[in-house]
């Protein structure tokens, strides 16, 4: 290769990508096409001469790196001209860069100032999401035409403005065209190309990173050689199983295998419309770090948001409506639908059959874009939008999945996950976990006579959430009588029967003899004089069994 064809090939990439969409080579170290010089970008092409070549080859048999639109470029070749650890959205240095027209700013700016008075040049940058050379140079448009005026100087050669009558009036027919007043909305086109880049962006999931991600929780490892090929295939999965197993807890672990953060818009616009695609319900901020990285120190397009990848959580309130736009008529604005805001992370769909609406008109609204990763959605304008469907779709259910949907469905939801009930040694190991965490002394014999005289005895099976859920009720037992915090079996046969109810309970022979002495304290002259002032009570009947137990056998299970 020689020195002309290289020159050649970095005038190419740097002009073919001039925003920085965080582009890498499949190297993935060419990772910023901000070059101070061609000759730095010439060091990093010379000690990476194979890469080079097959850029070469891939730039002589197709014009794509010759054009400028991003958007072209075929789905296959993404991940290779796409950084495979950052979507990073430049700031635009014009209106045309960020996508919008002038009248939209203006109306923009005009809401601003109607909502919020007095402010300065900065402070509506800041608000409007826009660098401050674009809204500078619109607040001076505006100032000319006696829009706005300036109420009083700012620091930083800024000022303060301020809306006039002529402004009001104004700023009241943008809002009966629309009301919004958060930041600029980036076109549909962008946030298409955003989720193209960072769905593909995490690393085929190995076994021991699952093991790493399911760290803080109690799976079977079973489990693990159908969760890992099903997150690595990115397709629809069924949960099913008992209830209180971890279904809900595990679809959120399964989130962080696919990278720790993603960009975001806060809205999009298309057609007019503009569609609110942030939700502090679902979407967690991170902050912005400037460390070394070259492309981290560069500005970054105030309308996006680092958030972590989402995780959605939806049960029996799901309706269709919550999977179509929903618009607003007072401010004749839309909310994006929920797998709009699980993008490129995880849609869970918990108590599947359980929904307001019938199993059958939930799949069949998601038949297609389970199998051709697009949706379809419809704005209130009647025009039809494509947009990605880049999510794991998780269904969690009790019922068995064939019970639920066709085989049609079926089909397009490969992997079918049955989450069974723990053995004794991991629910021992279970309790033995919260009992650390909660700060109740570890009694393993105590958990085994639970096991064997209340649960195995009565016929009822153990759940991963059973631990957690009697615990709490001791504690909240122990606080209640001002005793300190401590693994009984008579504080477990309250928790039980308040627990479980009519399920069932510690047999009345079984909690005679496992009934201990309660802590000894020192006597006083108030819990003396209180003694002999409060009558005894006697204590409550047990509940009755669902499965009787002869006597005999309870004494010899206590006994053991």
């Amino acid at each position: 290769m020689t020195l002309c064809e290289l020159l050649s090939l970095v005038d190419d990439l740097r002009a073919s990508f001039p925003f920085c969409v965080g582009y890498a080579s499949a190297a993935s170290e060419f990772t910023c096409m901000r070059w101070e010089s061609n000759a730095l970008a010439l060091l990093w092409l010379l000690s990476h001469d194979a890469e080079v070549k097959k850029r070469c080859d891939m730039s002589n048999t197709s014009s794509q790196f010759h054009s400028r639109d991003t958007a072209s470029i075929p789905n296959a070749e993404l991940p290779s001209v796409l950084h495979e650890d950052h979507y990073w959205p430049a700031e635009p240095v014009s209106l045309a860069d960020a996508g919008l027209s002038q009248s939209f700013v203006e109306s923009l700016i005009c809401q601003i100032l109607m909502a919020s008075g007095t402010l300065s040049g900065r402070r509506i940058a800041e608000s409007a999401g826009l660098p401050f050379g674009i809204i500078d140079e619109n607040l001076a448009i505006l100032r000319t035409r006696q829009i706005i005026a300036h109420a009083r100087s700012a620091p930083l050669n800024d000022y303060y403005y301020s809306l006039t009558e002529n402004g009001q009036q104004r700023a009241i027919r943008h809002q009966k065209s629309f009301t919004y007043t958060g930041p600029a909305p980036v076109p549909l086109s962008d946030y298409v190309l955003s989720v193209e880049a960072q769905a593909n962006q995490y690393e085929p999931v190995e076994r021991d990173r699952l093991l790493e991600a399911f760290t803080d929780i109690s799976v079977d490892p079973s489990w693990l050689d159908f969760i890992g090929p099903a997150v690595n295939s990115n397709g629809g999965i069924f949960l099913y199983g008992p209830p209180g197993n971890g279904k809900t807890t595990l679809a959120k672990c399964l989130t962080v295998l696919r990278g720790e953060s993603i960009w975001i818009p806060h809205a999009i616009i298309d057609d007019g419309m503009i569609i609110k695609i942030f939700d502090a319900a679902y979407h967690q901020p991170k902050q912005v770090e400037n460390d070394s990285g070259l492309v981290n120190m560069q500005n970054f397009d105030r309308r996006w948001i680092r958030i972590s990848r989402p995780t959605v959580v939806v049960g029996g309130e799901l309706t269709l409506d919550n999977l179509e736009i929903r618009h607003d008529p007072r401010t004749n604005t839309c909310e994006a639908p929920l797998q709009l805001k699980s993008n490129c992370g995880s849609l869970l769909i918990d108590d599947f059959g359980r929904q307001r609406v019938a199993p059958e008109e939930l799949l069949n609204r998601w038949i297609v874009p389970l199998e051709s990763k697009q949706d379809f959605l419809t704005l209130p304008t009647g025009k039809k939008i494509s947009v990605p469907f880049e999510q794991i779709v998780l269904f969690s259910t009790n019922l068995q999945p064939q019970d639920l949907v066709d085989e049609a469905f079926l089909r397009r939801v490969p992997f079918k996950i049955e989450i069974k009930d723990p053995r004794p040694e991991e629910f021992l190991a279970l309790f033995q976990r919260a009992c650390g965490a909660m700060g109740f002394p570890w009694r393993p014999d105590v958990v085994k006579q639970l096991i064997t005289c209340f649960f195995q005895a009565n016929k009822l099976p153990l759940r991963r959430c059973y631990p957690r859920d009697l615990l709490n009720q001791v504690r909240a037992y122990c606080v209640y009588r001002r005793e300190p915090l401590d693994l009984r079996i008579d504080y477990l046969q309250h928790a039980c029967r308040n627990y479980f109810g009519t399920l069932g309970g510690i047999p009345a022979a079984t909690a005679a003899v496992a009934k201990q002495p309660p802590v000894a304290r020192p006597e006083t002259r108030e819990n003396k004089s209180s003694a002999q002032a409060t009558p005894v009570q006697a204590p409550a009947p047990s509940l009755p069994l669902p499965v009787p137990i002869e006597a005999t056998q309870q004494v010899a299970c206590m006994n053991a």
